[in-house]
């Protein structure tokens, strides 16, 4: 699978990236996908697939992308890293502040992302450079030490 950006456009404080991605097989099938990365969602605007997709097939063709569309949208080094701050690791990503801190940012990306209603788990994706299972996890991490509201209220028996 290949991940490449094939445009950006910038308007005042906000940038859309289109990428394109191709996903090759082992059989000769090939999908390839142009991708539109911006206020916090993802979007397919082109699938080209030879053989056919299935409809079960595109429906889980944004599961297969998500990650490697997740790794080329967490900026590297270079001038589009220039909100991350000068030390990071070494697989690119943005340091994040462990403990408490780190738990109340998750907090303040995931609710950001909720009022200007964009996807709040690639929010935090995308701040913290980590999977979605890991982005996930904070984020309960962040709930659990309050910072976030309970994701289910439990119900009390009436006795």
């Amino acid at each position: 699978m290949s991940v490449w950006p094939a445009w950006e456009v910038r308007e005042d404080e906000r940038t859309t990236t289109w990428y394109t991605v191709r996903l090759g097989f082992g059989d000769g099938a090939r999908i390839d996908v142009l991708a539109v990365v911006g206020d916090g969602a993802v979007s397919l605007e082109e699938v080209r697939a030879q053989p056919p997709l299935s409809l079960d097939d595109l429906a889980e063709l944004g599961d297969w992308l998500e990650e490697p569309l997740f790794l080329a949208c967490v900026p590297g080094p270079g001038p589009a890293a220039e909100h991350l701050t000068s030390a990071s690791s070494r697989r690119g990503r943005p340091v994040w502040p462990p403990g408490i801190e780190g738990r109340r940012r998750i907090a303040q990306e995931y609710r950001t992302a909720q009022q200007q209603g964009a996807d709040p788990v690639l929010a935090v994706m995308c701040a913290t450079g980590h999977s979605r299972r890991r982005s996930l996890r904070l984020i309960s991490q962040a709930r659990d030490s309050g910072f976030l509201t309970p994701r289910h209220v439990r119900r009390r028996s009436a006795s």
